[in-house]
């Protein structure tokens, strides 16, 4: 039997999929800063785990537990056998994705448009938890509404549907999506964040297990808003700014530890490195998400320039990442 997600003080706190960065070099290096925060795979479409490279797809690194992955679709059969493959690859939680309110995603009929249809994303959610048993936890991921839809009744009628088919675990992003008109970003910008609503839904249905997503780029914030709900997830600030997450393990993780430095973070995220380029990797694809960890900190900029101008030598190695410490020594705190 599963552990079911959020219900437990130690993994609370997680980071969203985001397209484009939350692939598992990403997320070695978020485990690597918080032993404890939840990780998501970015989405991944049924229909690519179905017919592609499963075991490349779905690969991920032990130390990353634990990971959930996202699967973006409409047909309830094709998302059973993604999540059945999920669940065989040994994620810990399968999550579908009824929030993307991108064209690409729209023209494929998943994502934030699904929430027009509930009983659909009942059919799906069905089809999955039959097909992964009492292997994985199957979760949703969704807007507060769409478009003009966007009263509270109709997410407390979209959750009650979709909890009748047995899902227990809603993330809710705090905006509605705007699916004509608004790109990907903006839907991120424009729409208004209202807290109030997913609060009203985890007032009014204590029974399911409600994790707040959206706008959440603080400790301060988190310190507000995780005690009244489940879980909170955090989105572009803990890939643009990653450091916020050890930051954030030092406060809620049950166990008392201090935080890695900076710098051992990159010695342990070299060795990494070194391990996958000997399988392939390209050098650029593996410094990309360790940018942003000294953001805020004396010389980061430079520090920045350094691992750009270095990392495109051909040959290069870890090693890039180490001579990084030893030439900005000093100039940054840890």
């Amino acid at each position: 039997m599963f552990l079911k997600p959020y219900r437990t003080a130690r993994n609370r706190i997680a980071v969203a999929p985001m397209m484009a960065y939350t692939d598992r070099h990403c997320r070695f290096l978020l485990r690597l800063l918080s032993p404890s925060v939840r990780l998501y795979t970015e989405m991944l479409t049924a229909h690519a785990i179905v017919h592609g490279d499963a075991a490349r797809l779905l690969e991920f690194d032990a130390s990353e537990h634990p990971v959930a992955l996202q699967i973006g679709g409409a047909d309830p059969e094709l998302l059973a056998r993604a999540a059945q493959l999920g669940a065989a690859a040994g994620y810990d939680e399968i999550n579908l994705n009824v929030g993307c309110p991108s064209d690409r995603v729209q023209s494929g009929r998943f994502g934030a448009c699904l929430m027009a249809d509930p009983e659909l994303v009942a059919s799906g959610v069905r089809a999955m938890r039959a097909a992964v048993g009492d292997a994985v936890p199957v979760t949703v991921k969704c807007r507060i509404g769409i478009d003009d839809r966007d009263d509270y009744g109709f997410l407390r009628e979209f959750v009650a549907t979709v909890a009748a088919a047995g899902i227990e675990t809603f993330i809710v992003h705090a905006r509605k999506a705007i699916l004509n008109g608004l790109s990907p970003k903006q839907n991120r910008e424009i729409p208004p964040l209202r807290y109030d609503v997913p609060l009203q839904l985890k007032q009014e249905r204590p029974d399911l297990t409600i994790v707040l997503n959206g706008g959440l780029r603080t400790t301060e914030q988190v310190r507000e808003w995780l005690p009244r709900f489940d879980g909170v997830m955090l989105g572009r600030q803990a890939y643009q700014e990653p450091y916020l997450l050890a930051e954030l393990e030092r406060e809620w993780s049950t166990e008392a530890r201090d935080p890695p430095t900076r710098e051992a973070i990159v010695l342990a995220y070299a060795v990494y490195v070194d391990r996958e380029l000997a399988r392939g990797q390209r050098l650029s694809a593996l410094l990309r998400h360790v940018l942003g960890l000294y953001a805020g900190q004396p010389a980061a900029r430079a520090w920045r320039r350094m691992l750009a101008e270095q990392g495109s030598v051909a040959g290069a190695t870890g090693d890039v990442l180490r001579r990084s410490l030893v030439a900005f020594a000093g100039r940054r705190a840890a």
